[in-house]
Parts: structure tokens; sequence; C-alpha cells
């Protein structure tokens, strides 16, 4: 997986943050700074759309199809028409409907193992890189290990042995398995930042560590943090199309990945079922290709170099 540049060109509030008006003041000019340079970005612009596009189709969509999607509706192999835009399939099933159903479960798995990915690495990467010593010689030895497991091959030996696999499972295997280079990356930042100056008059103000982290150093890695969920949003969707793919995805429901299956399964491509594949496949290509051009916009919004002014 990518990871997002560490240049972010953020500036440090140094010792402005120990006088609060200031501080905000600062913190309200640098918002609206990124905002400026947001909206006139096209690329995190065009890809925030298209996102949106397949969000919106994801969560008002299902609700006009509320029914089970893979239940036999109407003729079998009917090509795209008026009543099925997107046909069916060899068993009469509204190819339109698991579209959307697919695009729900998707989304659920990718924001789901983003969310646990991006918790675990941040709490490890911001341990180990503000405590230091011991406590990061552990904490980098297991980030190392995990690092280096063969993720895929591990997620398809778990799928396999579980008997039973929802798309909840899938999402917490996902987010386990997904977080060592996010805490490689906010460990070096942290390594950094800790030696600041606005830290260290953090430190002898008498403020804890858990707030230190919290209210000094994870705000100025805000932007960061903010990309590192992007990247491992489109990662985890494809991870789990991945295992979908090769019949190791939830036992029931649907999802993209799945329809891609099925479509193999039953000789979709030979049999000229062209609406069967080519929706959850270029479905997943465009979201994902939206997901990484909005990680190149905000690149180039948070870090000044890169900026089209």
């Amino acid at each position: 997986m990518t990871q997002p540049k560490t240049g972010t060109g953020q500036t440090a509030p140094g010792a402005a943050a120990t006088v609060p008006g200031v501080a905000t003041v600062r913190g309200t000019a640098v918002r609206r700074e990124a905002l400026y340079f947001a909206v006139r970005n096209r690329k995190l612009v065009g890809g925030f759309a298209v996102v949106l596009v397949f969000v919106l189709a994801a969560l008002i969509g299902p609700l006009f199809f509320a029914g089970d999607p893979n239940a036999y509706v109407g003729p079998a192999a009917a090509a795209p028409s008026g009543e099925y835009w997107f046909g069916t399939t060899t068993f009469g099933q509204d190819v339109f409907a698991q579209f959307l159903h697919g695009l729900r479960s998707s989304f659920f798995v990718g924001a789901v193992a983003a969310l646990i990915a991006g918790v675990l690495g941040m709490v490890i990467g911001f341990t180990s890189g503000y405590r230091g010593g011991l406590v990061d010689e552990i904490l980098n030895m297991i980030t190392n290990i995990v690092l280096v497991l063969p993720v895929l091959a591990v997620l398809m030996i778990i799928a396999a042995y579980l008997e039973v696999r929802s798309v909840e499972a899938q999402a917490v295997i996902i987010g386990v398995f997904s977080w060592p280079w996010v805490a490689r990356a906010v460990r070096s930042q942290t390594l950094t930042l800790r030696a600041r100056e606005f830290v260290d008059l953090a430190r002898l103000s008498g403020m804890p560590v858990r707030r230190i982290i919290v209210r000094e150093i994870a705000p100025n890695m805000a932007s960061y943090l903010f990309m590192v969920f992007i990247l491992l949003f489109g990662g985890s969707v494809l991870f789990a199309a991945t295992l979908d793919f090769i019949g190791l995805g939830p036992t029931e429901g649907t999802s993209l990945g799945l329809m891609l299956n099925q479509a193999k399964q039953w000789s979709a491509m030979n049999l000229g079922l062209w609406w069967w594949f080519v929706p959850p496949g270029l479905g997943i290509t465009t979201i994902v290709g939206a997901l990484y051009i909005m990680n190149v916009g905000l690149d180039e919004v948070f870090n000044p170099k890169l900026r089209e002014t």
C-alpha cells in the first residue's frame, strides 16, 4: 500500500500554543487557508464528487430495493433495459439491486477496517514514538513482525477457517492486519515532534502524556492522518474485493467482490453477460481511483510546495 508523503507543510504552534487566544486565531487562519486551496483543487474536488455519488447511491439506493437483492425477480440473462437497468443474472436476479447493496457492504468494510487499522496504528505509533526506550523497542518489534507477514495469505487462511463469515468479521480481520505501516509512519513523525519547543513547554507545565499527545502532537499531524485514513479505506475495499472474488467473502448478503465471484463462477464472460461483471468491476476501480486522486489533491492542499495558486 502506498504511504502518503510526510511533508504536509504544517506549522507547529510553538510558544503561541500557550496563549489560547493566539492559538485559536492561528488555527482558524490555517483552516481557512486549507479550505481556500481545497475548493480550488480539481483533483480533490473531482475525486470527492465521484466518491460522494457512490456513497449516496450506497445509502439511498437500497431503500428503493428493500427486498433481498439475490431474489429471482425477472427473466434469466436479460440485457439492460428500462425495467432492469443493469440487466439480470442467469438466475433472473436484478444486477442493479445487487450493485447498490454491494456498494453499501463495500463501503462498510472499507470504513470499519480503516477505522480499526487507523486507531491501532496511531495508538502504537504515538506511544512508541513518544515513550521511546524499551517501550519503543517492543512495539517496534511487534510492528515489524506484523509488517513482514504476507497479509493476503494470512487473511485467506483465517477466512477459510471461519465457517460463518459476515461483513463485520471481514472488516475486523482486514483492519487488524492493516495497521503496521501506519504505526511506523506515525512513530517517525512523533519522534520529530516530541523534540519541539511546544511539546517541551507542555511537558514542563505538568501536562500528562496522553494529553500532550492528543492536544499537542496529534493536531500537528491531522492532515497526514486524514490522508492515511483515505489510503486505508481504499486498501480495505481492495482487500475485501480480493477475498470476495476468490470465494472467501461473506457467506450471506452481497458485495461488489461477490458479484464478480458469481459472474466468474457462472461463466458470465463466456456467455456474453457483460452487464453482470462490468458494473462491480468498474465500481471498485472508480472508487479506489477516486480515493487515490483525492489523496493526491489533499497532499497538494496541505503541502505549500505543491499548491497551485
